[in-house]
């Protein structure tokens, strides 16, 4: 996509949906793209590789989650998802398969155009907490400036908003932090505009990643009645 401004594609197969969006960013100063079923959203995807997904999960010919497969098969795109209030269950397989924020209809397009400046500042400044050091800890090691993450000398993959989420954490070790601490530090998100569960489903992915027994954590323990807390 040729153009200084960021592209934002929006997937949904409600007409009325895709128009109010469009014509909100486009007033906000995005590029604006539409599709309205998956195999649509597929093709301007690999055509014109905007710098946006907004994705709803309920879609004609491939849902939501499909496209959302295919997009991280190949990149870190950032996705947000348009959900259902009713879509719960299909919501965290959206978060845990890499989607980086979600919001609910009904929603306003001012609400939406928020989160698509938050996710792309995000996705262009490397997270709220990086730092240009190599941290260790464990046989863990992360170097915020090269966005990499590698254990026992093995490279291993840590999709962006987890690892922003992990330097959040290695920036207050020690530290008890609430899901709304971290719902503000690493998504800008006021708790009312944002589920806690969504810290939750990518707290756990993370562990997967990094700790040798999730279930049994070592370094990002649960602390009961408050959130999490980093231990190096």
């Amino acid at each position: 996509m040729s153009t200084d401004a960021d592209c934002v594609l929006v997937v949904d197969d409600e007409p009325m949906v895709r128009e109010v969006l469009a014509q909100y960013l486009a007033n906000d100063g995005f590029t604006v793209l539409e599709a309205g079923d998956g195999e649509e959203a597929i093709a301007l995807i690999t055509e014109h590789n905007p710098d946006m997904v907004l994705l709803d999960l309920m879609l004609p010919k491939r849902n939501g989650l499909e496209v959302l497969s295919f997009i991280r098969t190949t990149s870190q795109l950032p996705v947000i998802l348009l959900t259902a209030r009713g879509e719960e269950r299909d919501r965290v397989r959206g978060l845990e398969a890499g989607a980086d924020d979600y919001v609910v209809k009904p929603f306003s397009a001012r609400e939406v155009a928020a989160r698509v400046r938050t996710v792309l500042r995000r996705a262009g400044t490397g997270g709220p907490e990086s730092r240009d050091i190599l941290t260790s800890f464990g046989d863990i090691e992360v170097d915020a400036a090269k966005r990499t993450v590698t254990k026992n000398g093995e490279l291993i993959d840590v999709p962006r908003k987890e690892f922003e989420l992990l330097t959040c954490f290695l920036a207050h070790a020690g530290t008890a932090l609430t899901r709304e601490d971290l719902l503000d530090k690493v998504w800008s998100s006021s708790p009312e505009w944002q589920d806690p569960s969504t810290v939750t489903v990518h707290v756990r992915r993370l562990r997967g990643r990094l700790e040798d027994d999730p279930s049994d954590p070592k370094h990002l323990v649960t602390v009961f009645g408050v959130g999490y807390r980093f231990d190096p």
